[in-house]
């Protein structure tokens, strides 16, 4: 048998990260077994899908690395299909005919409330006649066609996370609407409906999934069984929570892929997190490895069945170690958009060598990528000196000090780090101060501040673009 899995987004928003993470354990199942992993966009429901969410799910899952082996296949694509397996289910008498108004509905709910009991529809338009339904047509009622389910009916699976599973039909509500009032004769499909009709045709041999989704299965389990086909085997993966334990929401912050991209995780950084929410690998000690490595070692015996809380504190450290660790070419070219997006220039001997340089430079500090913009602000824009730089300009001696360092740069068509050693260490002579106070003063006047990167490296890159005299020359008139 060939694994089969797949992930089916509804484009009725952006990548969400529940869905994402779904998305990773199927594509580490599938890779682990030699299987395929699918892409079904779930697009029936017309009035809230948009293009522009279906093209951030695609650009979201390439982004993660998590490259599909067939589709993406549309739903609205297939409307045939699951018409043709609706009328099925109705010439086997398997459903039927509802032509329950939803006034009639909300009074049976208030009244079911009223007793104390669990909304359920009471099947009351099972049996109709031919003649009961022509004249409920002719009153202008239209219909949406329900799938029987028998309240003695158990329904049993053995969950690959769970365990066993049982269900009574007499917990599902009633006969299941699965398609709803349209001007076709069959209807429009629903969701529990056409998912089921999708993995039979796709041949799905495993779903997994969110633990939500299990009231579901119990309902889809009877539908493969009516149209006579091989119910796959189940996974419902733990939910991810907030700190507080209650399902990951916006209210939470971040929730969508787009959204960690633009907070400046990487995607290695992100999708090694995600496989770590609700799985462990077998070495324990393991936390940072890549989707193929981790598929080698992917199984559903090692997924927790308690949701997984989500800490931005270990995604800030997972992604921190694949930045550091990341080529400096590489990283250049992953920065750059984000000093852009801040309206930094790559102009006056900002050109790519500088660039990487300053990378090289901060690289190591940087936790997210958009880390860079602020770090490297003092190399793009004019700096304000803080309080405590201020006040290291106002030092005895400082002004001096700096003025010492302007002529001795005079001799210096290019500065170099030996020669910006050698300048500092003649300064200390000459002015008879110690090293403290040129190294501080010389900090101040150049980035603004008394904490900062390697200060050597800062001004030979300020050197480069002709910043450094200049701001030399200002924090002279500040010190002053």
């Amino acid at each position: 048998m060939t694994v089969r899995v797949r992930i089916a987004p509804s484009p009725t928003g952006n990548l969400h990260i529940g869905t994402a993470r779904t998305a990773v354990f199927n594509w580490l199942f599938a890779r682990h077994h030699g299987g395929k992993f699918i892409l079904r966009i779930e697009d029936t429901d017309l009035e809230r899908s948009r293009p522009e969410y279906t093209d951030n799910i695609l650009e979201g899952l390439r982004w993660l690395g998590l490259n599909w082996d067939e589709g993406p296949f549309f739903q609205s694509q297939r409307l045939d299909l699951y018409k043709e397996a609706v009328q099925k289910l109705l010439d086997q008498g398997l459903a039927y005919r509802c032509y329950t108004t939803s006034e009639e509905l909300e009074a049976l709910r208030e009244a079911q409330k009223a007793r104390g009991e669990a909304p359920r529809y009471d099947n009351r338009h099972r049996n109709l006649t031919p003649e009961q339904r022509a004249a409920f047509e002719a009153e202008g009622r239209s219909s949406v066609i329900r799938f029987k389910i028998e309240d003695g009916q158990e329904i049993v699976w053995n969950d690959l996370v769970r365990g066993k599973m049982s269900w009574r039909g007499s917990d599902l509500g009633g006969d299941m609407v699965i398609a709803r009032a349209s001007e076709e004769s069959s209807g429009q499909p629903l969701y529990n409906f056409v998912v089921v009709v999708d993995d039979i045709e796709m041949q799905i041999t495993h779903v997994i999934r969110g633990e939500d989704h299990i009231a579901n299965t119990a309902k889809q389990i009877l539908l493969y069984e009516a149209l006579g086909a091989k119910i796959p085997e189940f996974s419902h993966t733990p939910l991810i929570l907030s700190k507080t334990g209650q399902k990951l929401s916006k209210r939470d912050g971040v929730t969508s892929i787009s959204e960690f991209k633009k907070m400046g995780f990487t995607a290695e950084g992100l999708v090694n997190y995600m496989t770590l929410l609700g799985w462990s690998p077998p070495d324990s000690t393991q936390e940072i490895f890549t989707l193929e490595e981790a598929a080698k070692e992917f199984g559903f015996e090692r997924v927790n069945k308690a949701g997984a809380k989500f800490d931005w504190d270990k995604l800030d450290w997972l992604n921190s170690q694949y930045i550091h660790k990341t080529p400096v070419d590489k990283l250049t070219d992953l920065l750059i958009p984000y000093w852009e997006a801040a309206g930094y220039k790559f102009d006056g001997g900002r050109e790519r060598p500088w660039l990487e340089q300053l990378v090289t430079l901060i690289s190591q500090s940087l936790t997210r990528l958009v880390d860079a913009v602020p770090q490297g602000q003092l190399f793009f824009t004019d700096i304000e000196f803080s309080e405590e730089g201020s006040t290291q300009l106002k030092q005895e001696g400082s002004a001096a000090v700096l003025e010492a360092i302007v002529t001795a740069l005079e001799n210096q068509p290019q500065l170099s780090e030996a020669a910006a050693q050698d300048i500092i260490k003649q300064v200390v002579k000459e002015q008879k101060v110690k090293k403290g106070l040129v190294m501080r003063s010389l900090r101040a006047a150049l980035t603004g501040d008394v904490h900062g990167p390697d200060l050597i490296q800062s001004w030979l890159l300020l050197n480069q673009i002709g910043l450094d005299k200049s701001r030399l020359s200002r924090a002279i008139t500040e010190a002053s």
